[in-house]
């Protein structure tokens, strides 16, 4: 989770402590991407295409891991269309801490970092068809300058080319439609649990009550309101008011208080990465993954266990199909901002207005 950047020791200390601006010269950074790929891929084959990401800069680059490829995948990374319309994201979207030293992989002055990515794994390509792959990152303001310890720029976009393939899909296996239909349990209003002990069971279950309730006064929230004469709690955290952004708020909150309080849900909690909170899969409800930073978190409040269970289920696509845009309270209020189209769909974002805090009208 990208929230203010915390102290860290030896070489890194210079990159995270430091706050002034990269020179102009060095805005790019001189950071570029490349997808490789085959460009036929069979029934039986891998979709497997190459990532590459190049700094042809003169200094030594930092780059916050999730937000690239290069040590695996747990966002919307990638632009996959199959006969020029897009294709669902179906991989993992998962809420993290703020970076630490261990989180920041380097690229040094001149070098590429690569790697290879099952698409697969990450996107719809249930059907037959010819496909288009683009790598399309937003580094917010986590790419750091070894040189200097400049900030190369907020949200700075790198594209890379796009890369196409023919890819050959066993259709009567079903596309993404067809799984999801298949995978939407029956709402029970029941907890199940992996390889989480009995404290860690009682602890979801309170955090899922908290949820519920989170859940339940934004609903309220939204329901006493128009779109006409919402307060700060709304523009904070959503951006410029609209007839249709409303409406689709509200939609999520009622979905998301609707699931919270009557689906069947499986928490598992083998996940030990003390950098992530949680994650899930969109076309896979309700199932959460927790993770070490899960455990440390409040009850209650600011990133807190029940805001992180609103966070994950707005991802569901039975939900709310939310994205990881940005993360953190100074992010999410920027993107209200620049782009509330996007604050309606970034996961952050409902987590704190249902989180509230600091309590606003």
């Amino acid at each position: 989770m990208t929230r203010s950047l915390r102290l860290a020791t030896g070489i890194l200390a210079s990159i995270v402590l430091a706050t002034v601006a990269a020179p102009a010269s060095a805005a790019p950074a001189g950071l570029t991407a490349r997808v490789d790929a085959d460009g036929f891929f069979g029934k039986s084959e891998r979709p497997l295409v190459t990532v590459t990401l190049t700094n042809t800069g003169l200094s030594d680059v930092y780059v916050v891991r999730w937000q690239t490829p290069l040590a695996g995948v747990a966002a919307d990374l990638f632009d996959v269309r199959r006969d020029g319309e897009p294709v669902a994201y179906v991989g993992r979207l998962a809420k993290f801490v703020a970076p630490r030293p261990q989180d920041y992989l380097r690229i040094p002055a001149g070098a590429s970092r690569s790697a290879t990515v099952d698409l697969a794994q990450l996107y719809d390509l249930g059907r037959t068809g010819e496909y288009s792959v683009q790598l399309r990152l937003t580094m917010d303001g986590a790419l750091r300058d070894a040189a200097t310890g400049a900030r190369l720029g907020d949200g700075l976009a790198v594209e890379s080319n796009v890369a196409r393939m023919a890819i050959e899909r066993d259709e009567t296996l079903g596309g993404f439609a067809d799984q999801l239909a298949q995978a939407t349990p029956p709402a029970k209003a029941s907890n199940s649990y992996v390889s989480c002990s009995s404290s860690r069971q009682s602890s979801l279950a309170t955090a899922r009550t908290n949820a519920v309730t989170y859940a339940s006064g934004a609903l309220s929230y939204l329901q006493a309101h128009t779109y006409s004469n919402v307060g700060p709690r709304y523009t904070t955290w959503f951006g410029a008011i609209s007839s249709s952004r409303f409406s689709t708020v509200t939609s999520h909150y009622t979905n998301l208080k609707s699931a919270l309080s009557t689906a069947s849900y499986t928490f598992d909690c083998t996940c030990t990465d003390s950098g992530t909170y949680a994650y899930v899969y969109p076309n896979q409800p309700y199932r959460v993954y927790l993770c070490g930073a899960f455990w440390s978190a409040p009850s209650t409040g600011t990133d807190s266990k029940a805001g992180t269970l609103v966070h994950e289920s707005s991802h569901f696509t039975v939900v709310a199909g939310t994205n990881d845009w940005v993360y953190g309270q100074t992010a999410c209020k920027s993107l209200a901002k620049s782009n509330p189209s996007h604050a309606i769909s970034n996961a952050d974002s409902h987590e704190y207005f249902a989180e509230n805090n600091p309590a606003q009208n």
